[in-house]
């Protein structure tokens, strides 16, 4: 793809948020199917056909569908058989999600820092925190880029724990040519609103061995033993999917293909018009072993920009930009507050990182304006 040299940004006011869905296909279609059939609650066809598709793009012989991403995490555990008092090596950086989903089970999450290049998990941290407590690692691909995943499940092999993989952010990410949500013992997902594909509210546990996606099922709808109706061997949750939502995700699921390459080609745009700033903020990187699926554009202010954080941030609300944060470190919020903790990657990089507008809607025109804003900004 070639580009034009970048050009001075325009001064004529956009508002350019942060995500917005796009439904460009059969979601109405299947959702008035939904409404005239009048099958809008936890049983209807296409829960069954976007679980049967999902699991087909995450290559994988099964995905079981949730009200959320939240619940997806959740199962995920419950399915690996995790126990209270047990623990879970974390990423220190994540979204909280992460982090609650191993307390709902009464374990503790033990936080690890993040490597620089890539912003996840370092692989090389992970022996020094397990203890004879540790069942599990949970893998969060950050922002669309895919974790070291050969050094962490090979740890995890020495040491018999389970792997779950945390691809919330990172739909059609591949590592070493095979997607994610297959490359541990669970993957899930999340289509809240402003991820690749959208359900509104959902989420997705894909998982091969056929056991674990029998007891996430059941875990899933209240406990109920699937062979037995009413009849409820454990204590269940109720995190089903409802039928509205399944149409809505299986019509994105049919276009996913363009979600994702225009994702690419958001994060080639800002590459190119980011280029003359390039030593005043890092750009995220594509390591050779991967394909990013940029969720979320999202650069590190460098030393050499004097300006905080948060008033850049500010300044670009000023004229029409929305931007977020990098995520606070678990070992900051106070439920998981850790007094003496120093993770010094995960700092850094919540402290000075801003993720940029990356979604479909996005013109090449978009992306040079917020590029000219954020170069103006950073160069005063």
């Amino acid at each position: 793809m070639s580009f034009p040299p970048p050009p001075a940004f325009s001064t004529s006011r956009r508002e350019i948020p942060i995500s917005a869905p796009r439904f460009m296909g059969n979601e109405s279609k299947y959702v008035q199917e939904c409404l005239d059939s009048t099958w809008v609650s936890s049983i209807g066809r296409f829960i069954g056909l976007f679980e049967e598709g999902f699991a087909r793009f995450c290559d994988v012989p099964h995905a079981v569908a949730a009200n959320n991403g939240t619940s997806a995490l959740h199962l995920a555990l419950l399915g690996c058989n995790l126990q209270p008092g047990d623990e879970v090596i974390v990423p220190t950086l994540t979204f909280v999600a992460t982090a609650n989903a191993v307390a709902y089970c009464g374990a503790k999450p033990v936080f690890v820092d993040s490597e620089p290049r890539t912003m996840n998990l370092d692989p090389a941290l992970i022996e020094a925190k397990i203890t004879p407590r540790t069942r599990g690692i949970l893998v969060v691909h950050l922002y669309g880029h895919p974790a070291e995943m050969d050094s962490i499940l090979a740890i995890a092999r020495r040491h018999k724990l389970f792997v779950i993989e945390d691809a919330a952010e990172a739909h059609g990410a591949r590592y070493r040519g095979q997607i994610v949500g297959g490359l541990g013992d669970v993957g899930t997902f999340s289509f809240f609103g402003n991820k690749i594909i959208t359900t509104g509210e959902g989420g997705m546990v894909t998982v091969r061995d056929p056991e674990k996606a029998a007891r996430i099922r059941m875990y899933r709808g209240q406990g109920m033993q699937t062979d037995r109706r009413y009849w409820f061997p454990v204590i269940g949750y109720n995190y089903r999917m409802t039928n509205i939502q399944a149409a809505l995700g299986l019509a994105q699921l049919e276009q996913i293909d363009l979600y994702m390459a225009h994702h690419r080609t958001v994060a080639s745009w800002y590459a190119h018009y980011l280029s003359p700033i390039a030593g005043l903020i890092t750009l995220p990187i594509e390591e050779s072993w991967c394909r990013h699926a940029y969720w979320l554009y999202t650069v590190i202010l460098n030393d050499a920009v004097p300006t905080d954080r948060d008033q850049l941030m500010r300044d670009l609300a000023e004229v029409g930009i929305e931007t977020r944060p990098v995520f606070y470190p678990m070992h900051v919020m106070p439920p998981y507050f850790e007094p003496d903790a120093h993770y010094p990657v995960a700092e850094r990089l919540s402290a000075r990182g801003i993720s940029l507008p990356t979604h479909i809607g996005l013109t090449e025109a978009d992306v040079a304006y917020v590029a000219g804003h954020l170069m103006r900004l950073c160069s005063r």
